[in-house]
């Protein structure tokens, strides 16, 4: 469904933060264990590197670093944040791990917890979160994008290996009687093809007593059919995007920034193409993070704030997608203080 901003509290786009692991694994490294090279990866995914959580790290240390990143932005005390909500697949603790970011930060009067939609899970967290801003029952929110594929990943399969890396992403958003910076989005699902991208929990029973058995709690690597998810994305991006700007009256060339889920270049390419927005409108940070999974628009947002690419009321035309099958889109300004 396609949200119209007007008659609502309008939402402000007033911060954002980023935190990535310290170990970086280049293309040739991975060359040393599998049956690849940085040319072979480069031309098919835009990937020259990667970061990965390493044993004195964590993913909720990262997520907290960004969230902190983006609340000194905003300028807010902690205590005045209402909401907080992680998106992830990989948390740390299966039974959340917000909370634990919630305390690390001292937002001692927000409520936090998880949301899971893979790729697609930071525009599914930051549309949500824009609920409770709009209903009126909450001023300010913090948005996490926050992944750790690395550890589901098996790097004995060339095909997957070469494409996750970790890291974190957040943006710090909050009520506004000024223009609604959240212009619009939709968001969308199509659970018949959620076998081309999954984690699967194991098939595996132990014994438990005599005649009865328990599923061991345990998942295998990340499987991937990665010609499919690529069909899908040059495809359903386009579309919903396309729908989006025309429910506004918004002409591709008004973009200021095309800022999608960065899991292949080549998917960037193709949509930009598609609306005739030039290479230079292109946010693109793949070649030094990989897949991110759910911090890859928010890590990429952040870097482009700070770097000043992008100013206070650029508009943005924003997309992501993944596992699930599931996708979505979101216009909206940046009103930040870079």
């Amino acid at each position: 469904m396609i949200r119209n901003s007007q008659c609502e509290t309008g939402i402000s786009f007033v911060g954002c933060g980023s935190a990535t692991p310290k170990k970086i694994i280049n293309n040739n490294q991975l060359g040393q264990r599998v049956d690849t090279n940085d040319e072979w990866i480069q031309s098919r995914t835009g990937i020259g590197e990667r970061r990965v959580i390493g044993e004195n790290e964590s993913l909720i240390d990262l997520a907290t670093d960004a969230a902190l990143n983006a609340v000194k932005m905003a300028n807010w005390d902690v205590k005045t944040i209402d909401l907080i909500i992680l998106a992830t697949s990989t948390p740390e603790d299966l039974f959340g791990s917000a909370p634990k970011i919630q305390s690390n930060l001292k937002a001692s009067n927000a409520v936090a917890f998880d949301l899971t939609a893979a790729c697609s899970g930071f525009l599914f967290a930051l549309v949500t979160a824009s609920q409770y801003l709009a209903s009126g029952s909450m001023k300010r929110a913090v948005v996490i994008g926050a992944d750790q594929l690395t550890k589901w990943v098996d790097w004995d399969d060339r095909k997957t290996c070469v494409l996750f890396g970790d890291g974190a992403g957040a943006v710090a958003i909050e009520t506004t009687d000024n223009q609604d910076g959240l212009i619009g989005y939709d968001l969308k699902s199509d659970g018949s093809k959620g076998g081309c991208l999954n984690l699967f929990q194991s098939n595996i029973f132990l014994d438990l007593v005599q005649g009865a058995k328990h599923q061991k709690g345990e998942y295998l690597p990340i499987k991937m059919e990665g010609k499919e998810v690529y069909k899908f994305a040059v495809k359903e991006v386009p579309i919903i995007l396309g729908e989006l700007l025309d429910k506004y009256q918004i002409k591709p060339e008004s973009i200021d920034w095309l800022l999608l889920h960065q899991a292949n270049q080549r998917i960037l390419d193709a949509v930009a193409s598609r609306f005739s927005i030039p290479s230079e409108k292109v946010l693109s940070n793949l070649k030094h993070y990989g897949n991110t999974s759910a911090a890859t628009i928010p890590l990429m947002l952040d870097e482009a704030v700070r770097d000043q690419r992008i100013k206070p009321g650029d508009l943005i035309a924003c997309s992501g997608f993944g596992a699930g099958l599931s996708w979505g889109a979101a216009l909206f300004f940046w009103h930040g203080p870079y």
